[in-house]
């Protein structure tokens, strides 16, 4: 075990049962066991950051079979692209069909495992690190810490329990996670214990402003053309929320395609869309099929968003949400705005 402090500073809300059955179960299958990591689909810096790390830990531990994969379309976002670890990546293809172990990172439901759902079954043990308060508990060790302000510290503490030490590899990994998650440490969950964690990541000697000019601020001239005509068609809804107003935006396949961007690069546009003043709530509505759209809530705090996507079928935090909408973007807003009033704090 490392003399280091505890990642996060404190276990949270994860029981110290739950700790040690998950550190038995992850020993147990060392090193031979077949060991494979999944996060959610269209992973973000805070999933994919988190699954890596700990793919890293467990191969410093001796591992000799670990993959990690995520569901649906085998792309990792641009700005992700040059973390460590990604040699641990396959495609859902490739993915071991009955792993001795399957740990899943940052899903608040097997739902958002999507086709690699089924290894939860087959798998001999099931170990799952998320931080969202609508976590299903869904597999057989839960370590939700609805506390943490990423499930990257989630992942710290559970390598310092595993006794990993945290090179600079690791520390990268879990850089980008927490500062993903917490908009650069400007959101709400920023508390001592991320600033203590992100503290003894950069003692590693990583450096955080290349980190972040990477991950945050690089981006091609056709997205910000995009960003441009996307932010153009916003509209602003002073009256929904009970009166705390709503601005919300849509983007197309069509306009990526116009654009020559990838969908990664819509994520990003909710950034924009949430510092309009005279709104609490920012909606971007995001095409990812035919008639199918991933929907990003953000509030400032005077509505609970995870309730409102809770409503639609999706999950979240209070100040952060999201879930699948259907129809057109105007079906989609109209219907989170009669879930608003319903939900202000």
């Amino acid at each position: 075990m490392t003399d280091a402090p505890a990642m996060s500073g404190a276990a949270g809300a994860v029981a110290d049962g739950d700790w040690s059955a998950a550190v038995g179960a992850i020993r147990r299958f060392l090193p031979s066991g077949r060991v494979l990591l999944v996060c959610h689909v269209n992973p973000d810096g805070d999933a994919l950051g988190s699954m890596l790390a700990v793919g890293l830990g467990l191969c410093r531990l001796g591992a000799a079979q670990v993959q990690a994969t995520f569901p649906g379309e085998f792309e990792v976002p641009e700005p992700l692209a040059g973390m460590p670890g990604l040699d641990l990546l396959v495609p859902q293809e490739r993915a071991c069909a009955d792993p001795d172990l399957m740990v899943a990172f940052d899903a608040a439901a097997a739902s958002r495992l999507g086709a690699l759902a089924d290894r939860l079954e087959r798998a001999e043990a099931t170990v799952a690190l998320d931080h969202h308060a609508s976590n299903t508990r869904f597999a057989q060790v839960n370590l939700v810490d609805d506390g943490a302000a990423a499930t990257a510290m989630v992942a710290g503490d559970l390598l310092d329990r595993l006794g990993v030490e945290v090179d600079q590899a690791i520390a990268e990994c879990l850089y980008v996670a927490l500062a993903t998650d917490t908009g650069s440490f400007k959101f709400e969950m920023t508390t001592p214990r991320v600033h203590e964690m992100a503290a003894r990541l950069i003692a590693t000697g990583i450096r955080p402003g290349d980190i972040s000019r990477r991950v945050f601020d690089t981006r091609p001239f056709g997205a910000m053309k995009l960003f441009g005509e996307v932010l153009g068609r916003a509209a602003l809804d002073p009256a929904a929320a009970a009166g705390h107003g709503m601005v919300w935006t849509y983007v197309t396949l069509d306009d990526l395609g116009r654009h020559g961007q990838r969908p990664h690069v819509m994520d990003a546009l909710i950034d924009p869309v949430r510092t309009v003043a005279e709104a609490d709530v920012s909606v971007l509505v995001k095409q990812s099929g035919d008639g199918e759209w991933a929907v990003s809530l953000r509030s400032k705090g005077a509505v609970d968003v995870s309730r409102v996507a809770v409503a639609l079928g999706g999950g979240g935090h209070r100040l952060a949400a999201g879930f699948t909408g259907h129809g057109t973007p105007t079906d989609v807003v109209l219907a989170v705005r009669e879930q608003l009033d319903h939900h202000v704090l």
